[in-house]
């Protein structure tokens, strides 16, 4: 039997066996095709034959509707640092509900001090808060084009800026005007300054120090400092999406590889698990949204200031995430990878990544170290894991994503790895190079 005949039949076993566990998801499931397109909110979180539904959660643990508990190693997606019962953030929400209220309609004292502590931790000299890292994109590149009086924005392959942001191999996608893009090869350092040199009309540069959506696919020190350099010579602003990153070191991804960005945009974890993005960077392009000037570019947005999230996110960042902390979780996770690594060596999978946030990838040529999105991986293969990980207790996204929660116990971690092992052993001839 070859390799895919072979994945094929294991996938199918693994299917019947989940479908078999998951009684109370597949119903909910058909209830909410009813009324939700797909059945489904929001697109990453579909999988086939049908999502699993979660019906709660405490610290680093959730469990399904099927009454199975996972260890959660989704982390929401980088958003959720902190886990589901973190006890700071737990009763900052309890004393902001009893004693401020939900959304007072005004400017509040604690935005100001979040926004000074944002930019104390990020290297910002002004941010200005929204509701997601998409608008904190969105803002930004409005930003760009009122401060240099130019429309194109050199993105890159594999990227992903939000919801209508998303770049694939050379087109630009959901709804942006493919105009205005231009769409360079990632850690590639002559397709980037080509883009951004032989472009006319470049505002700005918009790249991620590692693709999240696009793998968990780090850029080169080298790649990022070219990129930068590009952007200052033609005038354009260097713009860092740390939406996902920011969590890396006290300061971010940025300040691990030595840059100085023109903006930084952030959200995830940064609102205590609640909704959240913040945009920031020089005072003087920042200033085009300051409304004591003629001509200011209007930012509003009822929640962007919003009371819960200005408390939980300050609380988070000021008492649980401190710059110890950061470095401590990251550190833990260079530690993780680097076993997930060593157990997968040798073999079509590996794991990618930077400190606490990994993904695995499945080449037929066991490609070990990925560089760009643009790389045919073994989504059979992929799947197959994603089933018997859930088996195991381990809620992963289907795409092979990781983000470690704050707390994850040593053993849990440990359990993790031995898993990992026991399936590359399991399948050793389906993932033979």
């Amino acid at each position: 039997m070859d390799s895919k005949s072979q994945a094929a039949a294991a996938l199918e076993a693994a299917q019947a066996r989940f479908m078999a566990r998951n009684p109370n998801s597949k119903r909910i499931h058909d209830d909410a095709v009813q009324s939700l397109p797909g059945g489904n909110t929001r697109s990453v979180l579909h999988t086939a034959p049908f999502p699993v539904v979660m019906k709660s959660g405490k610290g680093c643990h959730v469990v399904d509707e099927d009454g199975h508990e996972y260890v959660d190693l989704v982390g929401e997606f980088t958003a959720g640092l902190y886990g589901h019962s973190q006890p700071v953030i737990t009763s900052t929400l309890q004393k902001t509900i009893a004693d401020v209220g939900f959304s007072l309609g005004a400017c509040t004292k604690q935005e100001v001090e979040y926004a000074k502590l944002l930019c104390q931790r990020f290297g910002l000299q002004r941010v200005r808060f929204c509701n997601s890292g998409t608008e904190a994109n969105l803002h930004a590149l409005a930003a760009a084009r009122a401060f240099t009086g130019r429309r194109k924005v050199v993105v890159f392959e594999g990227g992903y800026h939000g919801a209508v942001l998303s770049f694939g191999h050379g087109v630009a996608a959901n709804n942006v005007d493919k105009a205005d893009w231009v769409v360079a090869r990632y850690n590639d350092i002559e397709s980037a300054r080509k883009a951004v040199e032989e472009t006319p009309d470049v505002a700005a540069v918009l790249l991620e120090g590692m693709q999240g959506a696009g793998g968990c696919i780090p850029a080169s020190p080298d790649f990022l400092l070219a990129v930068q350099r590009a952007a200052a010579k033609v005038g354009a602003l260097f713009i860092i999406d740390e939406v996902m990153t920011s969590r890396l070191s006290p300061g971010g991804l940025q300040s691990m590889m030595g840059l100085s960005p023109d903006l930084t945009t952030l959200g995830k974890y940064l609102g205590g698990c609640l909704a959240f993005g913040a945009f920031g960077g020089r005072q003087d392009v920042m200033s085009v949204y300051d409304p004591r000037e003629a001509g200011a570019l209007a930012h509003s947005g009822t929640f962007n200031n919003n009371t819960l999230a200005m408390h939980a996110g300050f609380a988070g960042l000021s008492r649980v995430y401190t710059p110890e902390a950061s470095t401590a979780l990251t550190q833990i996770g260079v530690e993780l990878l680097a076993r997930l690594r060593s157990v997968t060596h040798g073999t079509k999978a590996t794991f990618t990544g930077v400190g606490s946030v990994m993904s695995l990838h499945v080449t037929d040529s066991g490609i070990r170290d990925l560089t760009r999105a643009d790389v045919e991986e073994r989504e059979d293969i992929k799947d197959l894991f994603w089933f018997e990980m859930l088996e195991s207790g381990f809620w992963i996204t289907r795409r092979g994503m990781l983000a470690l929660i704050l707390d994850t116990p040593q053993e849990e971690q440990d359990r993790f790895v031995d898993t990992v092992s026991a399936f590359v052993e399991r399948y050793r001839e389906l993932l033979t190079v």
